[in-house]
């Protein structure tokens, strides 16, 4: 039930690596999702001016951003000003993972860790992200995180579930991530040296984008809901607005 290999998802952009179109995927009662309308990416701080000018023809009306305040303090935000559009802060969690937190844990467990308790601390934003997602007149739109895994990989996994994409896509779509981590520590080598060497000193189980961790949070949902839809109806996302997602975000 992949997607056509002919379908490039990927945004090729200068200083952003894992800007990625979730259309053309396939749900449970053979639509497909539409290109061009919902996208998942990295930190869209970092956009040159090259990269606003690439995104423009794309129409976007919405950018979900998923960090927190103290990474936008840091790092920036989306340029409002060269491309107007409504931006929404959205922060999924106040405090960053610790050294600590990977002792003894591959990735697949640690990322499943983390990820429950993302979900424990985050229902509520995620909730309001899909809400606002679900808005007449919010998409085109593209929501983040710092490096476009975690974060957005939860809100993808609901956002595509929502509509009935199967677990296995949704996984398939969460492990592509490991290919734009690659793209994004190769420029960063070249182009700031210093933010490589902070990714260089993490943990590697901080990068990693392990299959088996998505699935089993999935199954975690699955579990206690029966389906992705079920979980977000039950986050007090309304028939309403997982219908309206439906409308924009499927074809056929």
């Amino acid at each position: 039930m992949a997607p056509p290999a002919t379908f490039d998802r990927v945004i090729e952009l200068e200083a952003v690596h894992n800007f990625r179109d979730l259309g053309d995927y396939p749900t449970a009662d053979g639509r497909r999702t539409r290109p061009g309308v919902l996208f998942r990416a990295d930190g869209l701080d970092k956009l040159t001016a090259g990269d606003v000018d690439a995104l423009r023809p794309l129409g976007l009306r919405s950018v979900i951003d998923l960090r927190s305040s103290a990474e936008i303090a840091e790092r920036g935000r989306f340029p409002l000003d060269d491309h107007w559009l409504a931006w929404h802060h959205l922060p999924i969690f106040d405090v960053a993972w610790t050294l600590a937190e990977h002792e003894t844990r591959d990735a697949a467990t640690f990322l499943h860790d983390q990820y429950r308790e993302m979900l424990a601390y985050g229902e509520p934003v995620f909730a309001a992200a899909i809400r606002t997602l679900a808005l007449p007149g919010a998409l085109p739109a593209v929501f983040h995180c710092a490096a476009g895994k975690d974060r957005t990989g939860l809100l993808a996994a609901m956002l595509l579930g929502a509509v009935g994409v199967p677990d296995e896509v949704i996984v398939a779509d969460y492990a592509l991530t490991a290919a734009g981590m690659e793209r994004m520590q190769a420029w960063a080598a070249v182009a700031h040296p210093e933010m490589y060497a902070r990714w260089m000193s993490m943990p590697p189980v901080f990068a990693a984008s392990a299959p088996e961790a998505m699935e089993r949070t999935l199954a975690d949902i699955n579990a206690a809901h029966g389906n992705v839809r079920a979980y977000v109806r039950a986050l007090g996302v309304s028939a309403a607005e997982v219908a309206s997602l439906e409308s924009a975000l499927l074809e056929g």
